[in-house]
């Protein structure tokens, strides 16, 4: 649950901050949504950026303090397996694990907007949920209480003890 509170906590952070990027960004689209069809190749800019903006959000917190804002509130630490801090190699590969594992979500939502039948949507929707649900239902079953993304970039999460 420390987890779960951690990552609603960092989401609404880096909604905040997409969003004064998406502010800086509005006078170069001459009021136009950010969308291909509607700014050209600029909406393929203003998404790398926002992606850079994300990789140098948690990039910064966890390599340089091993704790983002909501880990800190939640009293968790990120580290390499030694203890010691994490490098960019590792956060790049944590960072693209949750990737892989967030795309059948965003493929899932896609669908669910699409002109599916009721009954393919609905299916579509919810396992599209399974690989990240499956990710964090593996830190029940890990005798390190790792999640696949940890495993797979060579960190772990601890959880501090309470102040004084």
């Amino acid at each position: 649950m420390r987890r779960l509170g951690a990552i609603l906590y960092d989401t609404v952070l880096l909604f905040g901050v997409l969003a004064v990027v998406a502010l800086l960004a509005l006078p170069l689209q001459d009021g136009k949504l950010a969308v291909p069809a509607e700014i050209g190749a600029w909406a393929y800019v203003l998404r790398a950026t926002q992606t850079l903006v994300v990789v140098g959000f948690f990039g910064y917190f966890w390599t340089q303090r091993g704790q983002t804002l909501g880990m800190l509130a939640w009293r968790l630490r990120i580290t390499n397996t030694a203890g010691r801090a994490m490098g960019w190699g590792q956060c790049l590969r944590r960072l693209a694990t949750l990737a892989v594992l967030l795309m059948p979500f965003f493929v899932g939502d896609w669908l669910w907007f699409s002109h599916w039948p009721a009954r393919w949507r609905y299916l579509a929707f919810y396992v599209s949920w399974g690989p990240l649900v499956a990710c964090y239902a593996w830190i029940w079953i890990d005798r390190e209480h790792r999640a696949w993304h940890d495993r797979l970039s060579g960190t772990r999460v601890w959880v501090l003890p309470k102040p004084g």
